[in-house]
Formats: structure tokens, C-alpha cells, sequence
């Protein structure tokens, strides 16, 4: 096996960023929601509310972020794995263009959402950017 050979170990290898980069952004959504409820006045019921809603929702984020990262890594473990033995006509059936056609349609998805949000967050922290 030449070092620059595709296997399944080092394509598991090279997807690690999808949930790295998942886990991150959603332990940076936590970050923003954490602080937010700087913001509460805690005199006010709904603040309280809010202020324990948010705090739920962070914790769960941030399980869901340190399980993303732990994913990753593993994933990246398994870059040396050994090539198996496969049955090619089963990656090239109609079960499986399905199977991967639905997570190309979900990529594109996520992909233009991210950029529609992207740009909305961009233009609000330019408009931070002018009350500071």
C-alpha cells in the first residue's frame, strides 16, 4: 500500500472536521447564550426563566459539543486502520446513492442555512461594532 492510497481509515480520518467543526460552533452558540443571561434582571420572573432555560440549554450544548469533539478524535484514530475486503457492487447499488445522496442533500442544506445565519450574525455584530 503506497502512504497516498485511499482507504476507509484515512477518508474517516479526513470527515473528522465535520463534527469537529459541528461541536465547535455549538459550544459557541452555548458561549453566546451563557453570556446573554448577563443581560437578565433577575428582579423580573420571566428573567428567571429565562436565566434557567438558558441554563439548560447550555449544559446541553456543551455535552453535545465535547461528545462531537470526542467523535473527531476518534475518527481520526482510525486514519491507519487497515483496508478490508468490500463487496464494490454494495457502495455502487441503489440503497447506497440513496443513502448518499441524502447526506449530500442535508450538507447543502446546512451549508445555506450557515451562510444565511452567517451573514445575519455578521450584520449584527457590525452594528455592535458602531455602539462600542
Amino acid at each position: 500500500m503506497h502512504e497516498d492510497e485511499p482507504t476507509c481509515g484515512k477518508g474517516l480520518c479526513a470527515h473528522a472536521p465535520l463534527p469537529e467543526k459541528i461541536g465547535a460552533l455549538i459550544g459557541a452558540m452555548a458561549e453566546v447564550l451563557q453570556n446573554h443571561t448577563r443581560s437578565l434582571d433577575l428582579v423580573d420572573e420571566n428573567a428567571r426563566l429565562e436565566r434557567d432555560a438558558y441554563g439548560r440549554l447550555v449544559h446541553e450544548q456543551r455535552l453535545i459539543a465535547s461528545n462531537l469533539d470526542a467523535l473527531a478524535a476518534e475518527m481520526r484514530s482510525y486514519r491507519d486502520l487497515p483496508i478490508a475486503a468490500h463487496d464494490e457492487s454494495a457502495l455502487a447499488d441503489r440503497e447506497s446513492r440513496e443513502v448518499f445522496a441524502s447526506f449530500v442533500r442535508i450538507e447543502e442544506s446546512l451549508l445555506a442555512m450557515l451562510q444565511e445565519s452567517a451573514a445575519e450574525h455578521r450584520a449584527m455584530l457590525d452594528s455592535m461594532d458602531g455602539e462600542a
